[in-house]
């Protein structure tokens, strides 16, 4: 599975293209390679079972090359045309959302078939782009003072993600990219404490240059974007991916995202992904039940219906929400 599963949102009102922009040329700007490292998440201590709800086994890579050198260059400019966007969440200092509805380029880059077909190689699972446009292309820029994290600890609002250095981070001091090597129960118990993750369980990605990406299980792995030691320019980008088996958990928490993201547009996108998968869930469901020897109890029915609507049950629950709960990280 290389396409999206839904079509690629139209620009919502307030945003405007970049001019003159590059089109995007995956034979030009495009330099894929296999990452040398990929670790699971039993690894990190996750077990069986709780493995086997999610989209994949896979926790984190190192560190791969996707973008060329002339890509890396364009992926560049783009992010500092757009850093006049950055702004503040109780998470990150500095940090751009829907950048692929102002930049075609990256929108092109994230929804690329060729990235998407290798990111399918990295997991081992069929992924296509994610269907909230806000998770696309996701920028973070280094907060204004030295000391503080670019990106608190945290877990991921959405699975499956890759992280790319924008800028080189050859030149930085400081600004690593960490993630613990446990599991999210560990880093809350330290969190309760006053904790966080310490330093020899923790792995400092090596990066070979600008254009290169981890592959994460993004919200089973606790990471940051580390503090700089010297003012430096350090820019990421985040992009978001989807399983396409919709028997595994949806793994997301869309309502952080009231927090940094338009709502009309976010509200739209959330429900149609969500009526996408209970509709896949309910074919696999009517499927199965044409066959005579799959009648059940009526309780077992009734139960794979309420998996089957799972997904929408769950949107129309936190849609109707008064209240916003904080975005979740594990720093207090």
């Amino acid at each position: 599975m290389t396409a999206a599963i839904l079509p690629f949102s139209a620009q919502p009102p307030g945003f405007d293209w970049l001019d003159d922009e590059p089109g995007f040329d995956p034979a030009v700007h495009l330099q894929l390679e296999m990452p040398a490292v990929v670790r699971t998440l039993d690894e990190f201590g996750y077990s069986d079972d709780e493995i086997a709800s999610t989209a994949t086994r896979v926790a984190a890579t190192s560190a791969f090359r996707v973008l060329s050198a002339e890509g890396a260059a364009v992926m560049l400019d783009i992010a500092r045309r757009l850093e006049r966007f950055a702004q503040a969440n109780p998470r990150i200092e500095r940090s751009v959302r829907s950048g692929c509805h102002q930049s075609r380029w990256l929108r092109d880059l994230c929804i690329s078939p060729d990235v998407t077909e290798h990111l399918c190689s990295i997991y081992s699972v069929d992924v296509a782009p994610h269907p909230i446009t806000s998770q696309l292309g996701h920028l973070n820029f280094a907060p204004a003072e030295i000391g503080s994290a670019v990106d608190k600890w945290h877990h991921d609002t959405l699975a499956l993600d890759y992280v790319m250095m924008v800028a080189d981070p050859q030149v930085l001091d400081g600004g690593d990219f960490e993630y613990f090597v446990g599991t999210k129960a560990e880093v809350a118990v330290m969190a309760d404490r006053g904790e966080r993750p310490p330093a020899d369980r923790c792995v400092s990605v090596e990066w070979p240059g600008p254009g290169f990406a981890v592959a994460l299980h993004g919200n089973m792995v606790v990471h940051r974007g580390g503090p700089l030691h010297q003012l430096g320019e350090r820019i990421s980008m985040v992009n978001g991916y989807v399983a396409t088996d919709v028997r595994v958990d949806d793994q997301t928490r869309n309502i952080d995202l009231f927090h940094v993201d338009e709502p009309v547009t976010l509200t739209r996108e959330w429900a149609r992904y969500a009526a996408w998968r209970s509709r896949r869930r309910l074919d696999l469901l009517i499927a199965d039940m044409d066959h005579a020897d799959s009648v059940a109890e009526p309780f077992d029915v009734v139960q794979r219906l309420v998996h089957a609507t799972h997904d929408v049950g769950v949107a129309i629950t936190d849609l109707q929400r008064t209240d916003r709960p904080e975005i979740h990280h594990y720093e207090h």
